[in-house]
């Protein structure tokens, strides 16, 4: 891997949605991959302020999810990037969303998502340490 022309490794912001009552993570279809699934994320902006801010930022694009982050899980660095994780509450999906027609949207459990991402190591890591992970 490599910075791809940058000085400094890749800030990246992302959101782990979940529906809490009913156990699920919210997964989204990569741009780059059509048939792989990641959860939202990208990169932070100035205008973000914080890095929450980003993550939430990052879930509205990508996935139209509303709600409030209510923990970090991790920080993982790699050679091109540094991934910062937050856990997202969700209150609302909207129908219409700025990659509606980009991407596909999905509700799975917690087996099924890591499933889905242990081909992104950074995201199936983060997915494990949140508290939807079940209990070791």
């Amino acid at each position: 891997m490599s910075n791809k022309g940058r000085s400094t490794p890749r800030v990246v912001c992302c959101a782990i949605p979940i529906a809490r009552s009913a156990g699920k993570v919210l997964l989204v279809t990569s741009r780059k991959r059509k048939d792989s699934w990641v959860l939202p994320k990208g990169g932070w902006e100035p205008s973000d302020g914080v890095l929450e801010a980003a993550a939430s930022r990052e879930a509205l694009e990508e996935a139209g999810v509303r709600g409030t982050i209510t923990r970090f899980v991790t920080t993982i660095p790699s050679a091109s990037s540094t991934y910062h994780f937050y856990e997202l509450d969700v209150a609302d999906l909207d129908s219409d969303w700025l990659e509606s027609k980009e991407r596909r949207r999905e509700w799975v459990d917690y087996a099924e998502a890591i499933r889905r991402i242990a081909w992104k190591t950074e995201l199936a890591q983060a997915l494990s340490l949140s508290s939807i992970a079940p209990k070791r």
